[in-house]
């Protein structure tokens, strides 16, 4: 997600790919070898790649390449629990850096694991990766808002341009090759490349539809799955899209509200419509003229928008407010966009469209694009049409469009859901939805939480039933009814950032990392 969809075969062509795929005879296991990332390294993980067809129709046909990495087991072999496959969402997120996240578990209950990251087919290391206009998400962008006919006509100039270079760069049969089936397919491959007979699974975000899709096409594949902010799979992925809009809104409002209640420390207002109006008037000043050149509507917008994804960067956005309003320091701010955004490296952007649009079929006409985004932005005007242009492209995108997979959780047993309820990219009406169609599914609610994808985060509640599911399986009770089981208080609000040199201030963005914290991941 940051902002936050397919071509699935029909039922009896899954079916067919369930035996197909052991067709494509056994992967080749994993030369692995030493990682080049310094943080996987240091977590002692070993990386390799594996080859897969590039389509599993023709499973002696052209082959592709992934990354992965693995984190070993640290208990004696006895004790062993298994393959942990992980995935960070997106789509387009790179997963390498997700095999060290068993260290994050308490209770040491990841040592037990062998946890496995790997980048999805196109994506960061995997060969080929996909690349159109590494520049796009460039400054001098248009205003997002299509006030004028003008401004409409360039943003869809500029969506076709987008897809026609896709078109242009990408192999077509990668292009027609990317939906969630084909990387559910991948998964599966890395299972059998690892020898194992079962698979564990933590996603996160887009990866818990990974994982709703892995589970109805692979479900005695699958021994324990833990799912962090889930998709709803109803909604994939034009209305999906819709939706995030309105939950965006919200979260900012309620960022507003804890600016306000920092007033001490920020100075914007005391009230949550004083910071709001600050900021609208902010907004519109860059309407008519970009702070240093560079820092427009657009850059304004895409950087606080991480106030609606996470709580933990409320203190990093909130003094870089403080610090453009009244110092008038807009180096900060772009520094800020470089540090979020898809600036000079569009491979995540690429790949989320190489996904979003070719898993499903997207309103053809502009018209009801049109319609409904309007409506939508009387609801929710900060971040409605810089969504829509988000995925614009899929409007021309140069690859056909398939179904989505029905998703069906009634052959998997065992599975661990965690969502706050004020998530935005993936409200929470979605975790209920899944959990509905997982009869061995718990779900464990945050009431209030506005953040998304971030367990484990020392949230005690929470990480110590991650904790107990993955040393014993150990789930909360279910609850009849269309429920959360058990509620966990979320983190408590963060607050304000001490006073610090602005190198200091800048360079804390790199504290507050979080797997889908990137500009161009909408489901993420």
């Amino acid at each position: 997600m940051k902002r936050l969809v397919f071509a699935v075969v029909a039922a009896a062509t899954l079916a067919s790919g369930l035996v197909a795929t052991p067709a494509v005879a056994a992967p080749a296991a994993i030369a692995w070898g030493p990682c080049d990332n310094a943080d996987l390294v240091k977590a002692g993980a070993e990386c390799g790649y594996l080859e897969v067809p590039l389509d599993y129709r023709k499973p002696a046909g052209e082959k592709i390449q992934l990354a992965v990495s693995r984190v070993k087991h640290k208990v004696p072999d006895a004790q062993y629990q298994g393959v942990m496959l992980t995935n960070p969402g997106g789509p387009g997120g790179s997963g390498l850096l997700l095999a060290t996240r068993g260290a994050r578990v308490p209770k040491n209950a990841g040592d037990a694991y062998d946890w496995i990251g790997f980048d999805p087919r196109g994506v960061g290391s995997s060969k080929p990766a996909i690349s159109c206009d590494p520049n796009y998400m460039d400054y001098n962008r248009p205003n997002y808002l299509p006030i004028t006919p003008q401004l409409e006509k360039t943003w869809l100039a500029r969506s076709k341009g987008y897809a026609d270079a896709c078109a242009a760069k990408n192999s077509k049969a990668l292009l027609e090759n990317m939906k969630t089936t084909d990387t559910v397919k991948d998964m599966d491959s890395i299972r059998q490349a690892l020898g194992a007979e079962q698979v564990n699974f933590y996603g996160f975000s887009y990866g818990t539809y990974l994982g709703q899709v892995y589970g109805t096409t692979y479900p005695k594949n699958v021994r324990r799955m833990i799912l962090d902010s889930t998709v709803d799979p109803r909604n994939v992925w034009y209305q999906a899209n819709l939706n995030q809009d309105v939950a965006f809104d919200v979260n900012l409002n309620i960022w507003f509200g804890w600016v306000a209640s920092h007033d001490d420390a920020y100075h914007l207002g005391k009230t949550k419509e004083a910071v709001k109006r600050v900021f609208d008037e902010q907004l519109l000043k860059l309407s008519f003229n970009a702070a240093g050149g560079v820092v427009g509507p657009d850059e304004w917008l895409d950087v606080f928008q991480q106030a609606a994804y996470y709580q933990l960067r409320w203190p990093v956005l909130g003094d870089a407010f403080a610090r453009f309003v009244n110092k008038g320091d807009w180096q900060n701010m772009k520094t800020l966009f470089e540090n979020f955004g898809g600036r000079g490296d569009d491979n995540g952007f690429a790949v989320y469209l190489a996904v979003q649009c070719t898993d499903v079929q997207w309103p053809a006409s502009w018209h009801q694009w049109k319609v409904d985004n309007w409506k939508t932005f009387a609801k929710a005007p900060y971040y409605t049409w810089q969504n829509a242009w988000f995925n614009a492209p899929c409007l021309y995108w140069p690859a056909k469009a398939g179904k989505p997979v029905h998703v069906d959780g009634r052959g998997v047993a065992s599975v661990l859901m965690i969502d706050e309820t004020l998530d935005a990219p993936t409200p929470f009406e979605g975790s209920l939805e899944v959990r509905s169609r997982f009869p061995g599914a718990s779900l464990i609610a945050e009431p209030g939480g506005t953040s998304h994808a971030i367990t484990p985060r020392k949230n005690a509640c929470v990480d110590d039933k991650i904790a107990d599911y993955l040393l014993t399986g150990a789930l909360p009770a279910r609850k009849p009814g269309r429920t959360a089981d058990v509620e966990c208080a979320p983190l408590p609000l963060p607050v304000p950032l001490p006073p610090a040199p602005a190198a200091a201030a800048r360079s804390s963005v790199s504290d507050q990392a979080s797997p889908d914290a990137v500009m161009g991941q909408r489901v993420g």
